[in-house]
């Protein structure tokens, strides 16, 4: 064996270690543009700060794009958006794109700006682009997933049952239902809401096993207590808004599940799972929910609810770890040619 000088090992060339980018979340506070930029944030591996925006007045009346001064325009808990800006600028949703695009503006473009979901606005601007694919955005930019990014992952939804463990004494079969509100495309009123409810019902009944239940802030307070009513007696266990939040723990311990249309985000995470799930149809619907719920269907993940509970399999959808590998290899490469002698 021959013996290294201390000039010898001077000599060797030094592996630099890898760059640790600074990360930046922002998003508006509603539950389903924060599932989506953390859970991107999240499968990227890189640690992160969760900045959740307020949109000041005038601001707050105005479309994003004629935002003059976006970095005035988000009001944060804590301060505001200033430097030291970022290597990485994560957002979701309208009200989170322009004051994306302004931090890298600020920052010489040394910040690198992504956007899940398409923002409509300084679309060419942005260096990645994470969209579901009944957007129909496409470009060399634009990293396309069959739903909506989310946060399950199989050790969360594990962690989770842990911290809930009088969930594992329900009857078996479990049925996990997932239910939404009216938004801009669907109706979800107290009749409907009532048919579901005693669809729930008669679902149990028949399988024999409990349902774990959770609402949406669009259900409201009356479609909840409706729920309750018509859900009275069977073995249910209904998170009402208070204490700790249940929703991956429901996720993880249901056997089926129930899940109304009107939410993209639901759907994509309960099938991340890899368990059926049955579509629970609402009134109205438009185009993009049509390719959304056809590409499902045609995919074997989904199937519409016809009153039974049904079984089948499929692959668990894996579009969030796709998603996160794929940007942290590019944050990682663009890192490393700032380094280069």
């Amino acid at each position: 064996m021959v013996a290294l000088s201390p000039v010898a090992l001077a000599e060797e060339p030094v592996t630099p270690a890898p760059a640790v980018p600074s990360v930046w979340v922002l998003h508006d506070g509603k539950a389903g543009m924060a599932s989506q930029a953390l859970g991107l944030a999240e499968a990227t591996g890189f640690s992160f700060v969760e900045k959740p925006l307020a949109i000041r007045l005038p601001w707050a009346g105005l479309p994003p794009q004629f935002w003059l001064a976006p970095l005035r325009a988000a009001r944060l808990e804590e301060g505001g958006l200033r430097p030291p800006w970022p290597d990485l600028v994560i957002g979701c949703g309208r009200n989170a794109a322009m004051p994306a695009l302004a931090i890298r503006r600020a920052s010489g473009g040394r910040t690198l700006a992504v956007q899940v979901q398409d923002p409509r606005v300084g679309r060419g601007e942005f260096d990645m682009l994470f969209v579901p694919e009944h957007d129909r955005l496409r470009g060399l930019r634009v990293f396309v997933t069959r739903g909506a990014i989310h946060r399950v992952t199989a050790a969360r939804l594990e962690a989770e049952c842990r911290r809930f463990p009088a969930l594992q004494n329900l009857p078996r079969p479990i049925i996990g239902v997932l239910i939404g509100g009216s938004n801009r495309t669907y109706r979800l009123d107290l009749h409907r809401l009532g048919e579901i409810a005693e669809a729930v019902a008669g679902a149990v009944r028949e399988t024999g096993g409990s349902v774990v239940l959770t609402p949406s802030r669009r259900t409201g307070a009356a479609g909840l207590a409706l729920l309750r009513q018509r859900l009275a007696g069977l073995p249910v266990a209904i998170w009402d808004g208070a204490g700790e939040n249940p929703y991956f723990a429901y996720l993880g311990v249901a056997d089926t599940f129930l899940v109304t249309a009107d939410s993209v985000s639901m759907v994509s995470e309960a099938a991340a799972t890899g368990k059926p799930v049955h579509i629970l149809e609402l009134d109205g619907g438009d185009a993009k929910f049509a390719r959304f719920h056809t590409a499902m269907r045609m995919a074997g993940v989904t199937r519409p609810f016809a009153g039974r509970i049904e079984h089948w399999s499929y692959p668990p959808l894996d579009d969030t770890a796709r998603a996160g590998a794929a940007l942290r290899e590019f944050v990682l490469a663009r890192l490393a040619e700032r380094h280069q002698p």
